[in-house]
């Protein structure tokens, strides 16, 4: 029995080996976390030395990155499209070298305006880099794994702050945030260029789609044929609302998950520890996805999360200011938002199928990039007047009506006529 089953074993790995998702997944797992790393998490580690040696305003350096995602949030629907139209690969490919562009420009800039132009550019370029691009060109190579690759993926995206803060830490410490961006511009020419074309060079066969399904290695087929006509539109408001709503919350705690933690009573180095936990919570939500949770309908999971983002700020709220009590938070809003970026992926996927993803994924990532680049300027304004207990009940109610806009569009999409 054994002599028998060790060649099939083997085929078997040589046969993920050889599909296309494989080469797909690892390339684009190595270009998230570049793009990422360079671009949208930049200011991490370079905002305080731009604002220092220019003698700019915090507000206005990290303004350049709010600057950036409402242009991405104006073009999402656009990018969409031509993602469709003329395939992943070109795009993420162009992307690439537009962020190499931008990242030069930013690296030359002298005033303000050609500053926030810069981030402009670079909005364009991380639209086209960035996950939602990602995520349709993984389901153009592989429609009959699309969930579970995007899961993968998110793995290593998540990588992308701890693999590039101690590197642009250090280039900036040695060379300057100027040359840094150089660096960051020569990786992703270097690198993230060539990943595209080859990584996303193949798509699988629909031998290999039926395959997939016939070892169960496929999609589990949860909700019948993609959503059409009204229904499909019904859908997208519902879970467009959804995604907007934690918008809100995810784009504050962003860059305000230290500052509510040290609101919590907690000291400022205690908090940038216990921040560090979200990193690690992330992960966790992630692994369950692609183990324990791997069968349940991608519905199911944005119940889960968005649910825990109500949750953790009632635990906060509630529990009072204790080490425990922050642990907990921390941990719950983590989990949270290390699924609901896989559900934003994998909920359009499930509802609407793989036809036309790339525009579907556009046009329900407008309000999202657009929200989350607004709110922690609004969440700092309302900190200011009010205190962080108005602040934090404002997250709240909107992980609240996250998690009922979810409720209501799980209601109607399983009573809906067949």
């Amino acid at each position: 029995m054994q002599e028998r089953r060790a060649p099939h074993h083997s085929s078997a790995i040589g046969s993920f080996l050889r599909h296309p998702a494989t080469a797909a997944i690892v390339s684009l797992g190595f270009t998230q976390i570049i793009s990422w790393g360079t671009t949208l998490y930049a200011l991490g580690v370079l905002g305080k030395p731009i604002a220092a040696d220019t003698g700019w305003s915090q507000s206005l350096v990290f303004g350049g990155l709010t600057v950036g995602l409402l242009v991405s949030g104006a073009i999402s629907a656009s990018v969409g499209r031509f993602i469709d139209r003329r395939g992943g690969r070109l795009a993420m490919s162009l992307g690439s070298v537009l962020n190499a562009v931008g990242l030069v420009l930013l690296s030359q800039v002298h005033d303000p305006i050609s500053y926030l132009a810069a981030w402009a550019f670079l909005g364009l370029a991380m639209r086209l880099t960035l996950y939602d691009a990602a995520f349709a060109a993984l389901v153009q190579v592989t429609p009959s794994r699309g969930r579970r690759a995007i899961s993968y993926l998110t793995l290593f995206g998540g990588l992308a702050s701890t693999a590039f803060w101690p590197i642009g830490h250090v280039l900036n410490a040695g060379y300057g945030w100027r040359t840094t961006l150089l660096a960051f511009a020569a990786i992703n020419l270097l690198a993230c260029l060539p990943l595209h074309l080859l990584g996303l060079a193949r798509r699988e066969t629909p031998q290999q789609a039926e395959h997939a399904r016939a070892t169960g290695n496929g999609e589990t087929q949860h909700g019948g044929r993609p959503l059409e006509g009204s229904t499909r539109t019904i859908a997208m408001v519902l879970f467009g609302a959804v995604a907007a709503a934690s918008a809100v919350v995810m784009g504050a705690l962003a860059v305000h998950l230290v500052p509510i933690l040290e609101a919590s009573g907690l000291a400022a180095a205690t908090a940038v520890v216990m921040a560090s936990f979200k990193g690690m919570a992330q992960v966790a939500g992630r692994i369950w996805d692609l183990t324990l949770a791997r069968k349940w309908h991608p519905l199911d999971v944005g119940r889960v999360s968005v649910g825990l983002l109500p949750l953790s700020f009632a635990v906060l709220m509630l529990g009072g200011a204790n080490y425990s009590t922050a642990l907990t938070f921390t941990l719950l809003f983590g989990v949270s938002n290390g699924l609901v970026t896989i559900v934003r992926g994998a909920v359009p996927l499930a509802l609407f199928g793989p036809k036309g993803y790339g525009e579907i994924l556009g046009i329900l990532a407008t309000p999202y990039l657009i929200l989350a680049a607004v709110s922690p300027a609004a969440f700092a304004l309302v900190v200011e007047r009010w205190g962080y207990e108005a602040g934090e009940a404002i997250l709240l109610g909107a992980g609240l009506v996250s998690y009922l806009g979810m409720e209501l569009l799980i209601r109607w999409y399983r009573r809906r006529p067949s």
